[in-house]
């Protein structure tokens, strides 16, 4: 009962003080005082509870931790003393409170040591939040820098000895962050002290929490340490932000520089750090990428006279820095990730090397390109990404021939995918800017054909990714190169900039599937369907309108060609769905044939339009109505016929009924050609309409006779269908609008062929039936 006297003798002790100070009775000072007295008398009674283990712990309550609440309490009420005697009396000049308050924060941390994870956690959050407790009109990031670098060493090495993975990570984001002070718009107050700061904090990471360097744990070997890739990471961060914010002032730049190779030689030390490597890629690229894009010309022509002197003169730009810089990274990575092979006895180690070996190459190079050619073509640069194609290549046939190692197959193709990209990047720096759409779409069946000899999943996945940024490009600008489509029809840059796509996607497509059906070979084979049917449309387009593809649509002559193009498509799309067995292009094949559908009734519409029949429409039997509907109709049966077996009754159905009505409306625009001329307008003679009634009819016979042969009912039912419209018409219109001769001859001659149809079926047709049945 010894601690519940003391428990209580020391709360009355804090409601005697708390009256005494609400009456008046103790000054500013004595109570500075007694709170430090307080605070002390706190930490020491934890201590000694700590050490003769008589308050370990409440009786009904094991958690509760007396020792640990007690020091907390001391600390507590000593950060709360010091922020007193500066920020509420003005006993404390803003460096006194700031040494302070360091001191209680690592005290704090010390004690953390003894004491657990509770008091830990306060010691970091009063470490970090110290300096904000403390203002002042001119700030000395020096000063804040040296304290948070010994805050970090104290918070990085309790971590490390205590293995609290938690306590690590709240340190390196909170000294992190303390990058920000003093970073304005494109400046950054005392430069020095914040390049300090980063290069101070990886240091720290490096020699506390990287598994396998200096006092860092221990290893797994091959595997990679989050928290190592972590730490490294954000100061890496830091200091390409610094990078950023100074616009590349050269102490900033050459702190980074140092990051950067200091990271890759840690990563060739212990592989835990591996995935530090392409953080630190991807954060030069970065930096390159600034230093590209941001471009402030102020004149291109300095003016001569009185004037002179009030207009700036432009800007001189020194490009040898960052060329430098850019091939020494370029050669960093590329070389160090190339060293690595083999080393490791897991894939992932050198799969990251690899990536990282191939991307920060090809990002120097695009960087580079982008800030000096400005997009426009460039031998030289060509010349260049040609030299980095090889070197990617001899890397990938040296990989090949090395014996196998784990993730070494994976870097090889890695490799091989950078030659094809190098070479990608060569045709667009050496042609015009329309070649990149066709250098691009070339990656796919390089890839692929890598992929084939190389099979792992995530190349599969940059084909596919590949694809859609061929599309992403061609959807930016569909004319593939701007103003210069010209008025060549087929011949243009629409043949190249969609047909070459196509092919490659169609070979990209046919390649992947070897292997197997998955989801980036469908996506292949989606953008192979993508580009054809695009390739065709916007050819139409340009050949209708001349060369302008924006135009509205105002022609026959384009919905005509839509249809025997989406119709021959459909064809196609059967014939290759029945070899691969594709759901793609079963879906494809679908969705181009609804389209045709719906192109086809827009044709048949026509047929009443005026736009149609009061102008033109060709010679006496090559014309208009060949092109959008007797082609058709010969297109349509063919599809017919090549789904019989493949596809349902329903769709067979479809197709049939498209074709016949199609040659229906041949065959009557052909008669009203023969008897009308050009111009299809006019007044319907005896004679015409007589034709109409024969030509049905004929077209009648011969369909039934061929669905019989064929044993098809999607084509007798048609075929009945137009025998009784033939014989509609001759009862209602025919007898109605004609007379003499040819009203005697409509009617005669329907009964005679009704007579012979019924004839045949009778005697012929259903005796075979039943034949054929019995047997």
């Amino acid at each position: 009962m010894v601690w519940v006297g003391g428990a209580a003798l020391a709360l009355g002790g804090i409601f005697l003080v708390r009256y005494t100070i609400q009456q008046g009775l103790i000054g500013p000072g004595v109570r500075i005082f007694l709170g430090a007295l307080l605070a002390l008398a706190l930490i020491a009674v934890g201590e000694w509870s700590r050490r003769t283990e008589k308050l370990s712990a409440l009786a009904g309550v094991p958690s509760a931790h007396i020792p640990a609440t007690l020091t907390a309490a001391g600390t507590t009420v000593a950060y709360a003393t010091v922020y007193a005697a500066y920020g509420l009396y003005g006993f404390l000049e803003p460096a006194a409170a700031f040494i302070l308050l360091g001191a209680v924060a690592l005290v704090t941390l010390g004690a953390a040591l003894l004491h657990g994870p509770a008091l830990a956690g306060l010691g970091v959050i009063g470490a970090y939040l110290a300096p904000m407790l403390v203002a002042s009109a001119e700030p000395d990031f020096w000063s804040l820098y040296i304290y948070i670098a010994v805050v970090n060493a104290a918070a990085f090495a309790l971590a490390r000895f205590r293995l609290w993975r938690w306590l690590a990570i709240a340190a390196i984001a909170l000294g992190a962050l303390w990058t920000l002070p003093g970073v304005q718009a494109d400046t950054v107050t005392a430069l020095g002290a914040h390049v300090f700061h980063a290069l101070a904090g990886f240091a720290l990471v490096a020699t506390f929490l990287v598994c396998g360097l200096l006092y860092g744990p221990p290893t797994v070997p091959g595997a990679v340490d989050r928290l190592s890739t972590l730490a490294l990471a954000v100061y890496l961060s830091a200091g390409a932000f610094l990078v950023l914010a100074s616009r590349h002032d050269p102490l900033a730049l050459t702190a980074f520089v140092a990051l950067t190779a200091a990271t890759v030689a840690i990563a060739c030390r212990t592989e835990a750090a591996a995935g530090a490597v392409p953080v630190a890629a991807i954060l030069a690229a970065v930096v390159m990428a600034h230093w590209a894009v941001h471009m402030n010309v102020q004149g291109l022509l300095a003016p001569s006279g009185p004037t002179a002197p009030a207009i700036p003169e432009p800007e001189r730009y020194d490009y040898g820095s960052h060329l430098i810089l850019a091939a020494g990274w370029a050669v960093l990575f590329g070389a160090a990730g190339f060293l690595a092979q083999g080393r490791s006895s897991r894939a992932l180690v050198p799969m990251l090397w690899s990536a990282t070996a191939v991307f920060a190459p090809l990002a120097m190079l695009i960087a580079l390109y982008y800030r000096i050619a400005q997009l426009d073509r460039s031998l030289p640069f060509a010349a260049l990404a040609l030299l980095v194609a090889a070197i990617f290549a001899l890397a990938t046939e040296t990989l090949v021939k090395r014996e196998p190692r784990p993730g070494l197959m994976a870097a090889s193709a890695m490799f091989a995918t950078g030659a094809l990209g190098a070479l990608a990047l060569a045709l667009t720096f050496a042609l015009e800017k329309g070649w990149l759409t066709i250098a691009l779409a070339l990656m796919v069946p390089g890839i692929a054909w890598v992929v084939e000899r190389r099979p792992l999943p995530w190349l599969r996945w940059l084909a596919a990714i590949m694809v859609a940024v061929v599309a992403a490009r061609v959807a930016y600008q569909p004319t593939i190169a701007g103003a210069d489509l010209g008025t060549t029809p087929i011949f243009n840059w629409l043949l190249y900039g969609y047909g070459v796509p196509a092919a490659a996607f169609w070979t990209a497509g046919w390649l992947l599937r070897r292997r197997a059906d998955d989801l980036p070979a469908r996506i292949v084979d989606a953008g192979a369907i993508l580009f054809t049917v695009l390739l065709a449309i916007l050819e139409i387009r340009h050949y209708v309108t001349g060369g302008d593809i924006y135009r509205v649509p105002d022609g026959v002559v384009e919905a005509m060609l839509y249809v025997n193009v989406g119709l021959a498509m459909t064809i196609g799309l059967e014939r290759v769905r029945g070899r691969t067995g594709s759901m793609v292009h079963n879906a494809g094949a679908l969705l181009i044939a609804a389209l045709s559908l719906v192109a086809v009734i827009v044709v048949l519409l026509l047929a009443w339009s005026p736009r149609f029949n009061d102008h033109p429409v060709g010679g006496a039997f090559f014309n208009l109505i060949l092109l959008g509907y007797g082609l058709p109709a010969v297109l349509a049966i063919t599809l017919a016929l090549i789904a019989r077996a493949t596809r349902p009754i329903a769709y067979r159905i479809a197709a049939t009924v498209t074709a016949v009505t199609l040659a229906l409306f041949y065959l009557t625009l052909e008669v009203r050609r023969l008897f009308h001329g050009p111009v299809l307008a006019g007044p319907i003679s005896d004679a015409e309409q007589y034709a109409y009634s024969t030509v049905w009819l004929a077209f009648g016979i011969v369909l039934l006779a061929v669905g019989f042969y064929l044993r098809s009912q999607p084509a007798r039912l048609p075929a009945l269908a137009v025998i009784a419209l033939t014989v509609v018409k001759v009862f209602i219109v025919d007898t109605a609008s004609i007379s003499g001769i040819y009203r005697a001859l409509s009617v005669i001659g329907l009964g005679v062929v009704l007579l012979g149809i019924g004839w045949v079926y009778q005697h012929v047709l259903y005796p075979r039936a039943r034949s054929e049945e019995a047997s």
